[in-house]
Formats: structure tokens, C-alpha cells, sequence
């Protein structure tokens, strides 16, 4: 085996080579794997930060389209109520003027009544004026002309029970 003065000689050279190995290697091998530390826990916290944020965002962007969704429903709502709207102004506005065209209808029809009578007064003054002259034989006058009209007339009303 190794002699005592070996063993001494290698228990100095291990003790140097220990300082040298702590004072040369030692404090850059662990200012090193400090420095990794720091950025691997420096890369942690900004991943954690970043996941955050995303997670934030992403919440935000949700709120949003829950926002958006209930603004598009809002205006089809709002669409539909005016579409409806419109729709019964234009129904009303229709009944309004069928009812307009109605009355004027009407109002025609009884003035086209009222220019016939009086188409069929005058068609009738001068055939009994006509037949009057030949009964008679002689020329009324306007007088006599206009009371033998009216009797005639106020006896066909008669006759068509209208007068």
C-alpha cells in the first residue's frame, strides 16, 4: 500500500487542488448555474404572465361577441319591428285609399245617376213637347211647356214609386 509520506503528499496535493479547483471553477460553475436559475425562473414568470394575459383576453374577446351577439339580436329585433311597422302603414294606407276610391266611386256613380234623370227630363220635355204639339196643334208657351213637364214627370215618379 501507499506510504504515509504518499498519503500526505496526496492529501496536500487534493487540499490544493481543492482551493484551486473552489477559486478557480467553483464560483463561475455556480455564478453560471445562478444566472440559468434566474432566467429559467424569469422565462417561468413571463410564460405565467403571458398565460394570463392570454386568458384575459380571451375572456375580453368572449364578453364581446356576447356583446355582439346580443347587439345583432337587438337589431334584427329592432329590423323586424320596423319591417312590421311599415307593413301597417302600407296596409293602412291602402285601406284608407280603397275606402277613398270607394266613396269617390260612389260619388260618381250618383252623379252619372243624376245627369241620366236629367238627360231623361230633358229627352222626355221634348217628346211630350213634341206629342203636345201634335195633340194640340198649336205651340205652348214656356209656362204651359214647363207645368205639362213637371205633371209628367211627377207621374212616371209615381208610377216607379221613386217620388
Amino acid at each position: 500500500m501507499a506510504s504515509l509520506g504518499d498519503m500526505l503528499f496526496l492529501l496536500v496535493a487534493f487540499a490544493v487542488l481543492m482551493v484551486l479547483v473552489g477559486k478557480f471553477a467553483w464560483g463561475p460553475v455556480t455564478k453560471m448555474m445562478g444566472e440559468r436559475s434566474d432566467k429559467i425562473n424569469n422565462d417561468l414568470d413571463y410564460a405565467e404572465n403571458a398565460r394570463t394575459e392570454a386568458q384575459a383576453l380571451a375572456e375580453k374577446r368572449q364578453a364581446e361577441l356576447k356583446n355582439s351577439q346580443a347587439d345583432a339580436v337587438k337589431i334584427v329585433s329592432t329590423a323586424k319591428q320596423n319591417g312590421e311597422k311599415q307593413r301597417q302603414e302600407i296596409v293602412d294606407a291602402a285601406h284608407a285609399e280603397v275606402a277613398t276610391l270607394k266613396s269617390n266611386a260612389q260619388q260618381d256613380i250618383a252623379q252619372q245617376k243624376a245627369d241620366a234623370l236629367n238627360s231623361a227630363k230633358d229627352d222626355v220635355a221634348e217628346l211630350s213637347l213634341a206629342i203636345a204639339t201634335k195633340i194640340i196643334g198649336k205651340e205652348l208657351n214656356a209656362d204651359d211647356q214647363q207645368a205639362l213637364i213637371d205633371g209628367y214627370i211627377k207621374g212616371l215618379g209615381d208610377v216607379n214609386g221613386t217620388h
